[in-house]
């Protein structure tokens, strides 16, 4: 297991497997030499997976099971080289991911956390709060319209949103209006979700021509990965307001944070927490327990990538 991440998760490989736990290895290179001929899976999740270095540490490795539905963290291409199966967790998560983009997109505009800190510091005594930003109706633009991306656009509906998307090519049953280039699709909506996979084409894919195509009373939400986000030019665009604002889920270097966001009113942080409720961890964890147990039986595997 790579690094912590869901303490069911741990219980249920324990139960089944000789488990590893990687992270609390003192000297990992001594670890990986004396047990490189008997470990066959590694378990990871959208912050630490199997690079190079790992799986050419293990011979025998068989499996990357990934607790994510994001595969950046894993190494594919020496995956398929080496004919290890790699297996994530879709579905299960997507309804909670699509919750948490509207609530970003209602706590950004409707300023719930500074509402919040307002009443919780007697000022409401002195006065009433600011005015605030309708969601109903807004434009919303989706960057990336899979399984995630599929399910904000159909909450965004229930808001009387139009929806129009980018992805890599146009989906031809889909009623929503297509953009050709990101820059397109943020000048044409007022709330722009970053809903895509993380790749070499998507990293730092809004920078400061996207932002600047948002403007200064366009919001930002990102449930992707930290990494498609050019994260210097958002801090200095919400700081000088030349965006509206941003709720973020995911951060590029987390669980470093930019410290210019912390005092910030038109920014809401979370800490990548999209798929992390008790009942979607536990039906991710099921489905990692699954995958490997299929493969040692020989069976086929459940969510397979490679």
């Amino acid at each position: 297991m790579a690094c912590p991440m869901n303490y069911y998760l741990e219980q249920q490989l324990e139960k089944r497997f000789k488990l590893f736990r990687f992270w609390t290895v003192p000297d990992k290179s001594l670890f990986l030499a004396s047990h490189k001929d008997s470990i066959q899976a590694v378990v990871g999740d959208a912050s630490s997976g199997a690079d190079a270095e790992l799986i050419e540490a293990l011979p025998k490795l068989e499996i990357v099971a990934s607790f994510s539905v994001g595969i950046d963290k894993i190494d594919l291409a020496k995956c398929k080289e080496k004919g290890i199966r790699v297996t994530n967790t879709p579905d299960v998560l997507t309804d909670d991911v699509a919750d948490l983009a509207i609530g970003l997109i209602l706590a950004v505009l409707r300023k719930l956390c500074e509402s919040d800190r307002y009443v919780r510091s007697g000022k409401w005594k002195k006065g009433d709060y600011v005015l605030t930003t309708k969601f109903t109706g807004k434009k919303v633009g989706i960057l990336g319209l899979g399984r995630v991306g599929m399910a904000i656009a159909k909450r965004a509906e229930a808001f009387c949103c139009p929806i129009s998307y980018h992805s890599r090519t146009e989906k031809p049953d889909i009623k929503y209006k297509y953009y050709p280039s990101v820059v397109e699709l943020a000048s044409h909506c007022d709330i722009l979700v970053v809903s895509c996979p993380l790749t070499k084409e998507t990293h730092h894919i809004i920078n400061r021509e996207i932002i600047d195509a948002l403007g200064p009373k366009g919001v930002l939400i990102n449930i992707g990965r930290g990494p498609h986000v050019d994260e210097p030019e958002l801090v200095s665009a919400l700081v000088e307001r030349r965006l509206g604002g941003a709720g973020l889920d995911v951060f590029e270097h987390e669980p470093n944070v930019p410290e210019e966001l912390f005092g910030l009113d038109n920014a809401v942080l979370v800490p990548h927490v999209g798929s992390d409720t008790v009942e979607t961890c536990q039906a991710m964890a099921d489905l990692v327990i699954g995958n490997l147990v299929a493969h040692f039986q020989k069976k086929p595997l459940l969510t397979p990538v490679v």
